[in-house]
């Protein structure tokens, strides 16, 4: 598809992509080891597992598959603990604040698309003082992604059609499903990646290596923002 040079909308996967919420989720995965008397995993270790959701924390703490017994009672401590604050650390990845501010102004609309469940997300954002015009949890639909359905229902809360969107990710099944709703797939690179994934090899339209570079991509020349 030929990636729109100014996007009417912008979608955004939220860990990894708009919030650094690896910190938060770091902490987490290291009480449930500290549970289960183990020693804590450095955080790069975890960082690099925080877009695959609690269960591939859970294995990754404890090497528990998710149909080992025992699985979702550890992945309800994880989460548990999460929940008890999950913006101690957690901040909007520099300069994208200011992106968004400035897009607001323009009177352009821009939202949040995540399968992280809603009783995590709703509170992140509200602390963090976001306010994106649509937010599509995990929970909110019947399929999220790499479905496109959650994607298609954001836009039509932002009352844009799917080709007018950008929907950025840190993850293959966020490129997935911005292709399959006809929308702009835009891949960054300094989310929550494995060392053995080349982000570059996912099916986007754009990719960008940093926060300033997707800046660079979505701003003027007179407004460009540096971290």
């Amino acid at each position: 598809m030929t990636t729109q040079a100014s996007p009417r909308a912008l979608l955004f996967d939220l860990d990894g992509t708009l919030v650094d919420t690896a910190p938060d989720l770091a902490r987490a995965t290291n009480a449930l080891r500290q549970h289960h008397g183990l020693t804590e995993l450095s955080y790069a270790h975890i960082r690099a597992q925080v877009s695959n959701g609690g269960s591939a924390l859970v294995k990754l703490a404890l090497g528990l598959e998710v149909d080992d017994p025992g699985h979702q009672q550890a992945r309800q401590f994880l989460l548990d603990a999460y929940g008890q604050s999950v913006a101690a650390e957690s901040q909007i990845f520099a300069p994208l604040e200011r992106l968004l501010e400035h897009w607001s102004r323009e009177g352009r609309c821009w939202g949040i698309v995540t399968n992280k469940p809603r009783i995590y997300a709703e509170p992140l954002v509200a602390a963090l003082e976001l306010t994106p015009e649509a937010l599509l949890c995990a929970d909110d639909l019947p399929l999220r992604k790499p479905h496109p359905e959650p994607l298609w229902e954001a836009a039509r809360r932002m009352n844009v059609t799917a080709e007018e969107c950008w929907y950025i990710g840190d993850h293959v099944r966020d490129m997935e499903a911005a292709r399959a709703a006809g929308m702009a797939a835009i891949a960054v690179g300094y989310g929550y990646i494995a060392e053995n994934d080349d982000y570059r090899q996912w099916p986007a339209d754009q990719w960008f290596d940093s926060t300033e570079a997707l800046v660079e991509a979505l701003l003027p020349s007179s407004s460009r923002i540096t971290a």
